[in-house]
């Protein structure tokens, strides 16, 4: 269960910092490798309900990257795919575990606007 439930107290880096412990280092070089790789990269934290409190979107130009959830002591990442990009690792050269994940993980339906 996250650690940040409160919908009134939106998390702070000095809050990972306890929370994460050891890992708030992992989680900053997370970013900067993405940064460095991809450029700028924006952060958008989201209270997604009283069980699941808040998690950190983080987006490139307006994409979704992955999902942030910190917990107490360690962190999760989720990824959201579309078809064209299951497509796009189907076709990769990443290890045919990952892929074979990949095409077997739980399809969210679209939202329609």
């Amino acid at each position: 269960m996250s650690v940040f439930l409160d919908k009134s107290v939106i998390p702070t880096d000095k809050q990972l910092q306890i929370v994460l412990g050891n890992y708030y280092n992992l989680w900053v070089e997370i970013k900067k490798s993405i940064e460095n790789e991809h450029g700028q990269i924006d952060e958008e934290w989201k209270h997604y309900g009283a069980k699941s409190g808040w998690t950190l979107k983080l987006l490139l130009k307006k994409r979704n990257l992955f999902f942030f959830a910190p917990y107490d002591s360690y962190f999760n990442i989720s990824f959201v795919f579309g078809d064209r990009a299951v497509a796009e690792i189907e076709n990769s050269s990443l290890p045919i575990t990952l892929i074979e994940e990949v095409k077997n993980a739980r399809k969210y339906a679209k939202a329609e606007v």
